[in-house]
Order: structure tokens, then C-alpha cells, then sequence
């Protein structure tokens, strides 16, 4: 090997280029970068023509952290799929290496170069070149397997067929979305080939050079390509040829991509990160507050969208993720969350985008409707507000919130099933939702055997608010009694507020009644400022979410536990002793508004294995859980028929554990859902639905120890 000075190792761009060509190529990159940042102003002007979100700088400050790790550790495009998001991360470190090297040569060349700084030669220059080697592979490797991906493999996922369209639609497939994916691929694919391409040809083409052949190792790709040439027969000066086209391909296409990003699938390199940064935490478990002063509080037209929304619909990748987790699409009903949100892309790119030379828009029409760009009220309907999508979307697109608030045109308007229209009117009659008299609200203490306390009329340690089904459901009611005696047994001083509590809302506001929520939410924010208690503690994962996470917009600031984690509490701390030990297989459900929303996984499963029992997971548990159909106001609506019940899944999904008793359930709507399930589903007789509350009172032997006695005081 001829020893060369250190700057002689180094790669000369233009090398052997006429003034002309190099003139050509500066003036195609110039128009490249000028499409380029038209199509970011054009994005940036349709975000802009969205509602101001308040705070949203702040939001976003807060969120940088938690942003760059997401993105640097991609965790969030991991989950649930090992796979791609593991190639998916050797693909965008690929990319970003080679972005950063090309970014290397502009800085060098055309920022320093001309002021004689020089940097790129030596060992620098020799290192440079095999990480992008490595990066360049990585990138196309990944490529590969994508491509596989999708052309064999084929993930349901992946299917843009849509559940909320005929076959007769004209955009049942979204086939565009499928030549976009593969433009993309393809796209990228070439530009990493022919640059490995490109720089064996030009070793085979210097091969005279010892500054570039002696060193060419420190680049394996495109050594190796020079090899491969040379063995074809090609010569030095067929290479240079072949080096010259090359070249211009290579360079044309890499501008191009450039140019066509903010117009492409290309975006998301930018958007999706923009939408992490002004995500929402709270997303699922808060929905945003109506202002009722306004002549509209939910969404018709894409003007009324929140700016972030807007860039979450342009961050969508269409990976699926949501679609497979969604429990309505799962079961047949018409809706997939990836559908709707890119209707929202579709419709704010038609409605808000400007022409290429002007910037005149189409005339605004409705998003609601059965239009091509449109999204149905049947579609809106089908969601149950479990925030499985939310929850697993690698963008952070905020689907449950974007429904919800476009339900609620839909409330509005009136368009909703008769049987919601009549719960909603009972709610506004009689403050819940089995239009039942407020009197009757206490009874199902009635022949319970002891007085529970007023806690309108004297302090309590715990006020207990037990929600409309735990209150008047006569199977929930036996759940209510046995919680009662638990907490009697423990010498707990709780009280309830009698024909004064109201339902908390949670499922009015789910189903887009913002109106009626806040006047529900305000009552009851009143009724207990006039109480006299230490903590809040719940039945119901449908209040303990409401009362915790969106009351104190409405002033309602409480400690409020679930039921579950004060079991857990009094087993602990020994106020209730687990004295018979339970010889069942359980499993558990867990309760979207208990678990997804609240992390409220661990205190359930603590209670049942303190009861002895045999305990498996479910095949789909904590975040991962299956809703069982009953969020969102579904559980007020009929199921149409020909459909399967999101809840005769999810029993369907416990029958395959061998051997199985019982499925514990949480909350009083799933054990609503699921007992009727196990029914329709034909379980009945091979296993059972049983409340955790039920399931620990049977292990403190409850049936010996609290008969209520012959005289029980009734409670009026």
C-alpha cells in the first residue's frame, strides 16, 4: 500500500464534472428545496386554519423529554409488534445517518469549503464512510423486509379494506394509499442501492488511485460491488460511464424524494414527531371541555378541528395498529379509528389545502354525512371510547377525543339510536340513567343489616359513590350489598349520599351530551362540597375515571380509590382476613376505565391471589385489554343483529383457557356485558361471571359470618 498524506484520502464531488453540470445540479437542488418548503408552508397553513389549541407551546415544552426518547428508543412503534418496530428503528437510524452524512458534505463543500475549512479527509473521511456503509445497509435490509412484509406476509393489519364502506364505494380500498406505500419503499430502496452502486463504480473507476483503491475496505458495500464489476468485465472506463449516470439518477432521485416529502407518506418523518411533541397525556381518560357559550361545541366542518388534530391526521402512517385493537372493528361493526382519521386527512387536504399556484379553496361542506370524504354517524356510533387505539397508536393520534367530539355535533342534531335519545332523556329527568325515582336510588341497602351513614348529614372517613348501576341493576345491587358488608366487617366509617347522588356522568359525556354532563358534573361538585370526608372511594370504573381525572375542570378536586385497591388495602393492613382459601381457575378482566385509563392493573389481581385461587391471564390483558362493548353509552344501545358482540369475543377469548371457573370481572358494566355474553356465546354452564368484590367476600367466608339477622334495620 503507497502511503498517502492524510488529505489525499478524501472523495472529490464534482470530480471531472464540467462547470456546466455542476451549474445544472445546483439549480435542480435549488427547485427540489423550493417545492420542498412550498409544500411545508402549504401544511403549515392548513394546521393553521384549524382552532388555536390553548397552550399548546406549553404543552409541547413539557413534552420534548418524553418525545426524544420516544423517538430515539421507539418504544411506542415496538409494542405489540416486535418485529417491524425493530426493523422499523434499523430503517430510520439508517436514514438518519445518511441524512446527517449528506448534511456532512453540504456543510463541508458549500458552507465551509469556499472559506477553506476543510474537514472531510483522513481518518475522519475513513470513518465517515463505513458508518454510512452500515447505515446504507441497515436502511436497505430494512427495506427488504418491509416489502416482504407487505407483498407476502400481508398482516390483516395492513388490509385498507373498510369496514364502514361497500364494495361498491368508490373508496372501499383506498388503493392509492397502497401505491403511495409501495412508491415509498421503492423510492428509498433505489436510492440506497444505487448509491452502493455509484461508489463501487467509481473505485473500479480509480482503481489506478491508491488514495481511493487502498482504502476501499473502509467502504465493504461498495467494495464489494467493485468486485462484483470487475468480475463482470467492467473496465475503468466503463465505470466512469457507468459512475456518471449513476450519479445523476441517484442525485435526481434523492432530490426528488426531498421535494415530494411534505406532499407523501414522507411527512411522518416530521409530523409524527410534531404530534408527539403536542400530544395530549390525558387524551383518553379526559375529554376535552365544551365551552357552552359557543354557538357549536362539537366538530362539523375541518375549520373546527384543533391544530393539533389536524397534524395527528397528517402523522398517520396507516399502520393498523389501531384498526386491529379497535373492539368495534374486531366484531364486524363499521368503524376502523385508521379509517377515520385518514377521512380527516382527506377532508382537510381537500377542504384546507391550496392549489399549486394559488391559494383559493373548495367550498367548505360538512364532515359528517355519507359523502367520499366524509365520515358516517353509524361509523361515529360503532366506538365504544375504550381508547385502545389511543393508547397503542405509535403517533400519538388522539382518536377517542376526535370522536367524541364529533358525537357530539351528532347529539346535537339529534341523529342518534332512539334507545340513547330516551337514556338521555331519563338522565336529564331523573339524574340517572334507568330513569328510576331519586327516592329509589338508596334502596338496595334496604335489608342489609346495618345503618349506613348519611354523608350529607355527618362526616365519614370514606364516602362511598356507587354510580346508577351499582344503585338500581338488581344484579350489580347484590355486589353493592356484599361491598357494604365488607367495609362493615372492617370497621370502615363510609357513608353514601343517598337520593342526592346523581350519575357522574362519565358515559353521558362518551357519548358526546357535553351539555348534560356538565350539568351533571356541576350537581354533584355542589352536593359534595357539603359533605364532611377524607376520600372518595367508587365501584365503578366509569365514576372513579370521571370523579378523578375530568371533575376538576368543574372545581371537584378529591382523593378518590378505586373499590379494588381499597380491598387490596384492608388486605394488606389486615382490617379483613382472607380465611378460606378458593380451589377456582379465575381469570381477570380488565376494565378499560380502570386499567387503560388509569393504570389500575395491579390492586384487582393483588385481591385474587390473596383468595388462593388458581389466577391465568387472559391472552390480551392490562393495556392490551378487549373492551367488553359496553363503553361509550353502547351498553344503552341494541346491537344490531347479524354482529358479534365485542363481549361474546372477549368470553369466546377466556373459553380458550382449559379448565377455566370463573372470569372476575370489575366493574358493573362489564359484568352486564359479559354475563349476557357467556349466555349468548354458549358458555353458560362451563364457566362464570363473578364480581372481585363477590370473589373476596366468598374468601372471607362472608356467608357464615354476616347473615343479616331476622330484624334488620332498614335503611329508608
Amino acid at each position: 500500500m503507497t502511503q498517502q498524506t492524510p488529505h489525499q484520502i478524501t472523495r472529490i464531488l464534482f470530480q471531472d464534472f464540467p462547470h456546466w453540470m455542476v451549474a445544472v445540479f445546483y439549480g435542480v437542488a435549488i427547485v427540489a428545496i423550493a417545492v420542498f418548503l412550498w409544500g411545508v408552508f402549504i401544511q403549515l397553513r392548513k394546521y393553521a386554519k384549524g382552532k388555536r389549541d390553548k397552550n399548546l407551546w406549553a404543552v409541547a415544552r413539557h413534552c420534548i423529554g418524553d418525545t426524544i426518547a420516544t423517538v430515539l428508543s421507539h418504544r411506542a412503534i415496538r409494542r405489540r409488534d416486535q418485529a417491524a418496530g425493530g426493523v422499523h428503528a434499523i430503517i430510520f437510524y439508517g436514514f438518519a445517518l445518511l441524512f446527517i452524512g449528506t448534511a456532512t458534505v453540504t456543510l463541508q463543500y458549500d458552507i465551509l469549503g469556499p472559506f477553506g475549512i476543510n474537514f472531510w479527509y483522513g481518518t475522519f473521511y475513513l470513518i465517515f464512510k463505513l458508518v454510512l456503509n452500515i447505515a446504507g445497509l441497515g436502511l436497505i435490509l430494512g427495506l427488504v423486509y418491509m416489502m416482504v412484509r407487505r407483498g407476502w406476509i400481508k398482516p390483516p393489519k395492513l388490509n385498507y379494506a373498510r369496514p364502514d364502506r361497500s364494495r361498491a364505494d368508490p373508496d372501499y380500498n383506498r388503493d392509492f394509499y397502497r401505491i403511495e406505500d409501495w412508491a415509498f419503499l421503492w423510492t428509498l430502496i433505489l436510492i440506497g442501492i444505487t448509491g452502493f452502486v455509484l461508489s463501487g463504480a467509481r473505485l473500479v473507476w480509480l482503481q489506478a488511485e491508491p488514495s481511493v483503491w487502498d482504502y476501499r475496505w473502509w467502504s465493504p458495500a461498495g467494495a464489494a460491488v467493485a468486485v462484483a464489476l470487475k468480475i463482470l468485465g467492467i473496465s475503468a472506463a466503463d465505470a466512469a460511464k457507468l459512475r456518471l449516470g449513476l450519479w445523476w439518477f441517484h442525485g435526481l432521485l434523492a432530490l426528488t424524494f426531498i421535494a415530494l416529502i411534505p406532499y407523501t407518506k414522507a411527512k411522518h418523518i416530521f409530523t409524527a414527531i410534531g404530534a408527539w411533541l403536542v400530544r395530549d397525556p390525558e387524551a383518553v381518560r379526559r375529554l376535552p371541555v365544551g365551552d357552552l357559550d359557543q354557538a357549536k361545541i362539537g366538530y362539523t366542518e375541518i375549520g373546527d378541528f384543533g391544530r393539533h388534530y389536524l397534524l395527528q391526521a397528517d402523522a398517520c402512517t396507516k399502520c393498523g395498529r389501531c384498526h386491529e385493537a379497535c373492539p368495534a372493528n374486531a366484531t364486524g361493526y363499521p368503524l376502523s379509528p385508521r379509517d377515520l382519521i385518514l377521512t380527516v386527512r382527506e377532508h382537510a387536504n381537500q377542504q384546507l389545502t391550496p392549489s399549486f399556484l394559488g391559494l383559493g379553496h373548495a367550498a367548505p361542506i360538512s364532515i359528517l354525512g355519507d359523502g367520499n370524504v366524509q365520515i358516517r354517524s353509524e361509523t361515529l356510533w360503532a366506538c365504544r371510547q375504550c381508547g385502545a387505539c389511543t393508547e397503542i397508536c405509535p403517533v400519538a393520534v388522539e382518536h377517542v377525543p376526535i370522536i367524541n367530539l364529533l358525537r357530539r355535533s351528532l347529539v346535537e342534531a339529534g341523529d342518534m339510536d332512539p334507545m340513547l335519545q330516551k337514556t338521555l332523556d331519563a338522565v336529564n329527568k331523573t339524574g340517572n340513567s334507568f330513569n328510576e325515582s331519586r327516592r329509589k336510588r338508596p334502596r338496595w341497602a334496604k335489608d342489609i343489616g346495618f345503618e349506613i351513614k348519611d354523608a350529607r348529614k355527618e362526616p365519614v372517613d370514606i364516602l362511598w359513590f356507587l354510580g346508577d348501576f351499582a344503585s338500581f341493576d338488581p344484579r350489580s345491587q347484590k355486589v353493592s350489598r356484599t361491598f357494604a358488608r365488607i367495609l362493615h366487617e372492617a370497621e370502615i366509617d363510609f357513608g353514601i349520599l343517598y337520593e342526592a347522588e346523581t350519575t357522574a356522568g362519565n358515559d353521558i359525556r362518551r357519548v358526546g351530551e357535553e351539555g348534560l354532563f356538565q350539568t351533571l358534573a356541576e350537581g354533584n361538585v355542589a352536593t359534595l362540597a357539603e359533605c364532611d370526608f377524607k376520600r372518595i372511594v367508587t365501584t365503578d370504573p366509569h365514576s372513579y375515571n370521571t370523579l378523578k381525572n375530568e371533575y376538576p375542570a368543574f372545581g371537584g378536586n378529591y382523593r378518590i380509590d378505586h373499590a379494588s385497591a381499597l380491598l387490596k388495602e384492608l388486605i394488606d393492613t389486615g382490617a379483613i382476613s382472607l380465611s378460606k382459601k378458593l380451589d377456582y381457575k379465575v381469570t381477570y378482566h380488565d376494565p378499560c376505565h380502570l386499567g387503560r385509563f388509569n393504570k389500575g392493573y395491579d390492586p384487582p389481581r393483588a385481591a385474587i391471589a390473596g383468595t388462593g385461587v388458581d389466577f391465568v391471564e387472559l391472552p390480551r390483558s392490562r393495556d392490551n385489554s378487549f373492551c367488553c362493548g359496553g363503553g361509550g353509552g353502547r351498553v344503552w344501545v341494541p346491537d344490531p343483529p347479524g354482529v358479534t358482540k365485542p363481549g361474546e369475543n372477549r368470553v369466546r377469548e377466556a373459553g380458550t383457557i382449559a379448565g377455566l371457573d370463573m372470569l372476575v370481572v370489575n366493574c358493573p358494566k362489564c359484568m352486564t356485558m359479559l354475563e349476557d355474553a357467556v349466555k349468548t356465546a354458549g358458555f353458560e354452564g362451563k364457566f362464570q361471571v363473578k364480581e372481585l368484590i363477590e370473589l373476596v367476600a366468598e374468601a372471607m367466608d362472608m356467608d357464615g359470618k354476616m347473615a343479616a339477622p331476622a330484624a334488620a334495620e332498614l335503611v329508608q
